[in-house]
């Protein structure tokens, strides 16, 4: 298929299927631990809408009868726990976004799951200061919708190191702001050791800082999102990365929690 996959997430879960509005690997950011071979720099492609209704009915279909489950899924894992719009680059991107919403809400609901089953934007947020976005995304709202928001550091320095984009902070935190109270909004922030270094004490205490900040004004995050590298980067900075220990995410995790917000650890 071209833009619907299923996996088994551990953020999610359980079963998610995907929606990859990106088939062609590019992104306007690039992220050191990125899995995506081949990224290259740019945006989404404009997505043929009937392919992807078509597509994803298909896996639906295949997951409602059960089919789907008995081959590729442990019994144990067997739910469907979210329709994600997350794939090979920034599904923003796309100008197609719009219309791809609407389609998907579509075809989930003539599934019969529409309601039932969230749908999640897993989101760089680095478009949701535009207004096409913010309308397609503030539709989500209404269909059990959710955004996961990125944010890996607090500081300028540790997202040009980790996210390579030239970013202010301040400008990446109106954006969730701006979110937050419009749909269910989450932060997903990876972490792991690079050169064998996990990330400083100093970008620790200004992310903890940036909590305390969201939590002070009651911008309504749900939580974080804290996980950490299960498959390996295809960067160029991929033998420069390592996981960090269970204990450590667990540590940042009540800190975290400490400083006002709920954290779900993926390690």
């Amino acid at each position: 298929m071209t833009y619907v996959y299923a996996v088994n997430s551990r953020r999610a879960r359980g079963v998610s299927v995907g929606i990859n509005l990106n088939p062609n690997a590019q992104c306007n950011w690039r992220c050191v631990y990125c899995q995506v071979p081949g990224l290259t720099a740019g945006k989404g492609p404009i997505i043929e809408l009937d392919q992807l209704r078509d597509e994803l009915a298909s896996v639906l279909g295949d997951i409602d009868d059960g089919s789907f489950f008995e081959e590729r899924v442990p019994e144990e894992l067997r739910s469907l726990k979210d329709v994600a719009f997350s794939g090979d680059g920034e599904s923003t991107t796309s100008p197609s976004f719009s219309a791809a919403v609407e389609t998907v809400v579509q075809t989930m609901k003539g599934a019969g799951v529409l309601g039932d089953v969230p749908i999640t934007l897993i989101t760089n947020g680095s478009m949701l200061d535009k207004s096409a976005v913010q309308a397609a995304v503030e539709g989500l709202a209404p269909h059990r919708g959710r955004v996961w928001f990125k944010l890996d550091r607090a500081t300028r320095a540790g997202m040009d190191q980790v996210n390579d984009r030239g970013l202010e902070v301040a400008h990446h935190l109106r954006r969730l702001r701006w979110v937050a109270p419009r749909v269910e909004t989450w932060i997903q922030t990876c972490v792991f050791a690079l050169d064998g270094a996990p990330p400083s004490e100093a970008e620790r205490a200004a992310y903890l800082e940036m909590v305390q900040g969201l939590v002070a004004e009651e911008v309504p995050v749900r939580g974080v999102l804290l996980y950490g590298l299960a498959r390996p980067s295809m960067q160029l900075e991929a033998p420069r990365l390592s996981r960090l220990p269970e204990a450590w995410l667990n540590d940042f995790a009540h800190e975290i929690e400490n400083a006002g917000l709920p954290v779900r650890v993926s390690p």
